[in-house]
């Protein structure tokens, strides 16, 4: 952004210009929708909604390589929406009818950012000050209307906005969560990581954002003057005010990541024969890690990474990938154990990968509690040794939040 002060660390759009401006782009689509459905556009003047998804994210490290820029933090965070769907509600008719949808509404090319930020996004203070005034234009627009001219006739629009695009990290910041090592593990239940470990899948959606209000007010009173253990047993780990209000979601990406590390430690576990000793050495470890790797690098051409990644967990996470470990892995009933798990988790991956699972994969959606009722089984049987009172975050998401 060239025409800007050096010392600027954050340059956004007002929120109702960035929506006009995103629905004047969108107004040949709305025009043919309208046509489409064989809507006399001249009577079609009121009752649009338009449904907004909403996304923030930290971009990691931007700092200049060998710069002499200003000093701001070399980390950026970005904020930005995506029109997902416009629908009229036409005179004296029952249902609304969709006149857009966005069909991808996971790429870049329908993602709009609002505001860029050299902030780091762990820096709650900085980040709120800066999203505070698009918190509060975001709450205006909720109860108004906006009069444009589309297609050459002035049309009012109302917007439902709804923030599923979040990581986990940034859900537990907007919405007053303690952070993701928590004995709190979720951010959609109000489970413990030793129940959730004890019952893998029976859990429902209980957290929301007016909930999670009401319970800041509540660790902020201390209306029954507990103690702070059991204050903070009371607030299921809400500790400071929310922020911004969430959707419950699952970022997929994140599943990919969390679940293949599981994986990937199972493997050196299972290549140790981890389930006969009780707690083998730093170097017994260290030379099962190597010997997954050396297999992983020479059967499959994986080079080891220092921190999982997407495309890696997406390459571990195969059949080629599960008859390779098991080469190493002695027993013959491990390996068909570990096969099992592998062949699970890939009927379960569709669904939570897919933008409508309905539409994509159905009959692995329909299989889903099945599948993850019995991928849980397996763990807290055959591979006890490793969920005995701990799971991860996304592990708990996967086999209790999918459905």
């Amino acid at each position: 952004v060239d025409d800007v002060p050096a010392d600027t660390i954050s340059r956004r759009f007002r929120y109702d210009v960035a929506l006009v401006s995103a629905l004047k782009d969108l107004e040949e689509d709305i025009m043919e929708g309208l046509r489409e459905r064989g809507l006399d556009d001249s009577t079609c003047t009121s009752g649009f909604t338009v449904v907004i998804k909403e996304s923030c994210d930290g971009m990691g490290d931007v700092s200049e390589k060998h710069g002499g820029g200003p000093a701001i933090p070399e980390k950026a965070v970005r904020f930005s929406f995506t029109v997902m769907s416009i629908t009229i509600q036409a005179e004296g008719e029952e249902e609304a009818v969709t006149i857009f949808q966005e069909q991808k509404p996971n790429s870049e090319l329908s993602c709009r950012p609002l505001c860029l930020m050299f902030v780091d996004e762990s820096d709650h203070e900085m980040l709120t000050a800066i999203l505070g005034p698009v918190v509060a234009e975001r709450r205006a627009m909720k109860e108004s209307r906006l009069i444009l001219s589309i297609g050459g006739l002035l049309r009012s629009f109302r917007f439902f906005f709804r923030g599923t695009g979040y990581d986990e990290k940034m859900v537990r910041e907007m919405e007053g969560l303690e952070a993701s090592g928590s004995t709190y593990i979720c951010t959609l239940c109000d489970s413990t990581r030793a129940e959730a470990s004890e019952n893998m899948v029976l859990h429902s959606i209980t957290r929301s954002h007016e909930e999670n209000l009401e319970r800041y007010e509540l660790w902020r009173t201390n209306p029954y003057s507990e103690s702070a253990e059991e204050l903070r047993d009371r607030v299921k780990g809400v500790s400071a005010k929310p922020f911004m209000e969430t959707q419950p979601t699952l970022d997929a990406l994140h599943c990919d990541i969390g679940n293949a590390t599981e994986f990937y430690k199972i493997f050196q576990d299972e290549i140790g024969e981890m389930y006969l000793k009780n707690n083998p050495t730093r170097e017994e470890r260290r030379r099962w890690r190597a010997a997954l790797d050396k297999q992983l690098r020479k059967k499959l051409k994986l080079k080891p990474v220092m921190r999982m990644n997407g495309n890696y967990a997406r390459r571990l996470m195969t059949r080629e990938s599960v008859e390779v470990v098991c080469e190493l892995v002695p027993s013959e009933e491990r390996r068909k154990a570990l096969k099992e798990l592998m062949e699970l988790y890939l009927q379960m991956k569709p669904v939570w990968r897919s933008t409508c699972p309905a539409k994509d994969c159905p009959d692995q959606l329909c299989r889903y509690s099945y599948n993850s009722q019995c991928f849980a089984e397996l763990l807290s049987t055959t591979f006890k040794y490793r969920y005995d009172g701990k799971i991860t975050n996304y592990l708990h998401k996967t086999l209790a939040h999918v459905p």
